[in-house]
């Protein structure tokens, strides 16, 4: 993904996993998340996304549908 490599979006991430190597980079992000069959943190309120639980179905619940 060479086009991820300019991309910084530290400062809004919302991904409260320390360490994370992907921190900022919503590109590679999203594409690691989907690769997993989950969803970023920054699609989750505060309170869950600290929950780690980044799948379909947690979101589904979390949107009401």
């Amino acid at each position: 993904m060479a086009a991820s490599q300019n991309c910084d979006n530290s400062v809004d991430c919302a991904c409260t996993y320390q360490g994370c190597p992907r921190h900022g980079k919503c590109c590679e992000c999203l594409a690691y998340h989907l690769k997993n069959d989950q969803l970023p943190g920054c699609c989750f309120p505060p309170e869950v996304e600290k929950t780690y639980d980044r799948s379909f179905a947690k979101f589904c619940e979390v949107h009401g549908s």
